[in-house]
């Protein structure tokens, strides 16, 4: 069985620690800290950009020199109003010192340093799909913002009983314009979080075919082939994703057995 489920290591810290070696892959990684008020988190970032994501809570966030203050307005990310972010690039210092309890995420990839520090603003809600394929995007940092040389990241949030990441879609060749390869991760949350989700990566060939049962916190990699999400009735299942490849750029193909449904949508 692949190792593509990863638990959170505690409750406290640094709970989420995957890099690009642990995943056996070469761009994406992904850290998770849950800070109580008055505790710190820093790191260097080396050769990698930073996306920091206050998930929830407020926290003092700076990059070098550059103090962004206080930053963060959701208490809980089933607020559903925009996350407060920050770009780090390579060869800086961040430190993030939490003035509320507070979930923070770090999303990493390569850094090539042609982005300043900043605050990632104009975060709005765009609405996707229909029926019971209906989700709500934050588009953090998609490809139209250039703010980054590597990441891309987005947030999602899944209503009850709603599927998403769906109709199953793939992007892990690099053949540019058709599709791109990207590797991603999948932070999830339920609410209320004592629920769960289902997720399913496969690959057409059915050399990878792994469904996993994700609960609150987990965290599933994706290093090729599809891979959609569903939340049973009763739980609203919220995602954090992490992206990054040769190209920054999402380009992906449907599943050739699940295209009609995305067909009969667009129309």
């Amino acid at each position: 069985m692949a190792d593509l489920l990863r638990k959170p290591s505690g409750t406290t810290g640094k709970v989420h620690d995957i890099t690009a070696q642990s995943a056996n892959w070469g761009y994406v990684g992904f850290g998770l800290y849950h800070l109580k008020a008055g505790e710190t988190a820093a790191e260097a970032t080396g050769d990698r950009e930073v996306i920091l994501v206050l998930v929830e809570g407020k926290a003092e966030i700076a990059v070098g020199d550059q103090n962004f203050g206080e930053l963060g307005k959701r208490m809980s990310v089933f607020e559903r109003i925009p996350p407060a972010c920050v770009y780090a690039p390579n060869d800086a210092n961040w430190t993030a010192k939490a003035t509320t309890d507070c979930v923070l995420a770090v999303c990493t990839a390569p850094g090539k340093g042609n982005y300043p520090a900043r605050v990632i603003s104009d975060i709005e809600m765009v609405e996707r799909g229909k029926g019971a394929n209906t989700r709500y995007i934050h588009p953090i940092a998609m490809e139209e913002k250039d703010i980054a040389d590597s990441l891309l990241v987005t947030e999602v949030f899944t209503p009850s009983g709603n599927w998403s990441s769906y109709p199953p879609h793939r992007h892990d060749e690099d053949n540019y314009p058709d599709m791109t390869y990207l590797e991603e991760t999948y932070y999830h949350r339920l609410n209320p979080r004592q629920g769960f989700g289902f997720q399913r990566v496969f690959t057409e060939d059915g050399e990878l075919d792994e469904t996993m049962a994700v609960s609150d916190g987990d965290v599933v990699l994706v290093p090729k082939g599809h891979h959609p999400c569903g939340s049973p009735y009763g739980y609203e299942m919220y995602y954090l994703n992490v992206m990054a490849g040769p190209m920054r750029k999402w380009r992906f193909q449907n599943h050739p057995d699940h295209d009609w449904i995305f067909q009969r949508d667009s129309k």
